[in-house]
């Protein structure tokens, strides 16, 4: 048997945030990993791709089964002998389940938590999973609270058996019930855990429901500690990446680039593609450029070779999404990824709804702010911008002009970019103002710039504002300033 080692815990680092993303270095034992990370799903009695050539494509961790190691006669000696990292050929982080993918597919499983936590830790994983119960989403209460509190011992469990430092997931479960998921985040974290997976969102996926995903995602990060690395268990198509990491996931397992591939299916960043409809190979990977759709259609060889593009997709996205993380233009990758099918777009407007708990984490500068229509007036920077109005300054009369037009007799006189609403012209250049690229003005970031200006008139009860509008806009901000001198002329 592979001797035991000494537990290390795991660490995470935030080097770079937007919105809730985050760009991170995860390290577990003696492995360090970036986030946004995707670990590939290893089948080790039917696997199309060795994790050797996932570590030449820019594989940096995977995610297997111990279940299936822990009952195969074939591999259970050699893991236990030899240990998971030489047994697979991989020197990365390599994670472990702990079953639980069975049981929410059987019902059960022949192993308990103490067995698996034991055998996972005899394989040398880098980070082991306790038998946590992943509760679907058409569970009724009654049956999530029992379940949650049958998870939340097995964590505890856990640590008793190995130790505060052991390398140990803390799953988060709890249905579709926001005020479960929140709590088992909170509980999660009060055991100890720095590192935990947001389970049994598998079949949210599947079938589209992405707002609901959404809401499961924000309740469970309410409760999780922001110090935490954030898993969601399952999350493997490449459409979805940008949505997922934007709510604060930094760790993604899946093994659809296989599944897809077996049923003969194309990944892209919008959407997949069966391959029988496919006139040309829209990618840029190794498998795109050496063969014609034809030829990939007629290869003997057509799941392996699709797997490959598959999985050169999916990384090129986690590496697409790090820039985007760096350069300050999440939404707006986050926008370009979810109008590729409306049930993701859905989703995208159900996390505008928690922009108030996201700014709440996100960068206070950005490189620039680009107005994409309605769903942009409530993105994080129109919130942050918009709480700090309260705090600006102000003389007993003000006056904010629309029109751009500068007048004298007023103690203070401010201008006014939609969809941020009223600013000093000391902040002319600073952001976002300043770099924020803003089309021709239309009636949504009008009326949400009016917000801005309403915040302002709450925070200063003793002064007296008088607005000057463009004439185009005059009756819908005369509408939205009730009580508010508005005119469209000189004053």
């Amino acid at each position: 048997m592979q001797k035991s080692w000494d537990p290390m815990p795991i660490t995470f680092e935030v080097l770079e945030k937007d919105i809730a993303g985050r760009v991170g270095r995860l390290k577990a034992g003696s492995r360090t990993v970036r986030t946004p990370l995707l670990l590939p799903v290893i089948n080790p009695h039917l696997q199309p791709v060795s994790p050797a050539e996932m570590k030449a494509m820019g594989a940096e961790g995977i995610i297997t089964n111990a279940y299936i190691f822990s009952r195969s006669s074939e591999f259970r000696d050699q893991a236990l002998s030899r240990g998971l990292h030489d047994l697979l050929g991989f020197d990365g982080l390599v994670m472990t389940d702990s079953g639980s993918f069975q049981l929410s597919v059987y019902g059960d499983v022949a192993i308990t938590n103490r067995e698996t936590l034991e055998f996972q830790q005899a394989i040398g994983s880098d980070i082991q999973v306790p038998l946590d119960i992943p509760t679907p989403p058409d569970a009724d209460r009654a049956r999530t609270e029992k379940e949650l509190a049958v998870t939340l011992a097995r964590l505890r469990e856990a640590r008793e058996i190995l130790g505060p430092d052991a390398p140990l997931a803390g799953p988060v479960q709890g249905g579709i019930f926001e005020d479960l998921r929140e709590k088992a985040g909170r509980d999660v974290g009060e055991i100890g855990f720095s590192f935990c997976p947001i389970g049994a969102v598998v079949p949210l996926m599947e079938s589209y429901r992405y707002r609901d995903l959404v809401r499961v995602v924000m309740a469970a990060k309410r409760g999780i500690p922001p110090s935490a690395c954030v898993h969601l268990f399952g999350a493997g198509h490449p459409a979805m990446f940008a949505l997922a990491v934007a709510m604060g996931c930094d760790v993604f397992d899946s093994a659809a680039y296989a599944l897809y591939a077996k049923d003969r299916r194309y990944l892209t960043t919008s959407g997949s593609y069966r391959l029988d409809e496919l006139a040309e190979l829209p990618c840029a990977c190794r498998v795109c450029r050496e063969y014609t759709a034809q030829e990939l259609r007629e290869s003997e060889d057509s799941v392996r070779l699709l797997s490959l593009h598959n999985l050169a997709v999916s990384f090129a996205e986690m590496s697409t999404i790090r820039q985007a993380i760096t350069d300050g233009v999440l939404w707006e990758l986050v926008d370009d990824r979810c109008r590729s099918h409306p049930q993701l777009l859905r989703g995208y407007r159900e996390l505008l709804n928690f922009s108030g708990q996201l700014a709440s984490g996100d960068r206070v500068s950005k490189r620039r702010f680009f107005y994409r229509g309605t769903e942009t007036c409530s993105r994080t920077e129109v919130i942050t911008y918009q709480e700090a109005l309260s705090r600006l300054p102000l003389g007993e009369s003000v006056l904010i002009a629309m029109d751009g037009a500068f007048q004298d007799g007023y103690d203070t006189v401010l201008l006014f970019k939609p969809p941020f609403g009223p600013y000093h012209p000391a902040l002319h250049e600073t952001f976002p103002i300043g770099q924020s690229e803003i089309p021709d003005w239309d009636a949504p970031m009008v009326s949400r710039g009016c917000d801005g200006i309403r915040i302002l008139i709450a925070a200063n009860p003793g002064a007296r504002f008088t607005v000057v509008s463009r004439p185009e806009w005059y009756d819908l901000v005369s509408r939205e300033l009730p009580g508010i001198e508005v005119s469209h002329g000189n004053v």
